[in-house]
């Protein structure tokens, strides 16, 4: 039973931090596009610059 007594706030502490750490990202805009990511390794990079061209090393 006194294990109940530390664990309680623990769990508390933990998920209220869990909480506030999720509005604080989430108002600061880290959730507001999460397609674009995901969708961009499926865009070509036809724009390559001539310097990274292969065959050049600088």
């Amino acid at each position: 039973m006194n294990i109940i007594y530390f664990l309680l706030p623990v769990a508390l502490v933990l998920g209220g931090g869990f909480a506030i750490a999720f509005s604080y990202f989430s108002w600061r805009g880290q959730f507001d596009d999460l397609e674009t990511p995901a969708h961009r390794i499926l865009i070509d990079d036809d724009d390559v610059s001539p310097l990274r061209k292969k065959g050049n090393s600088t």
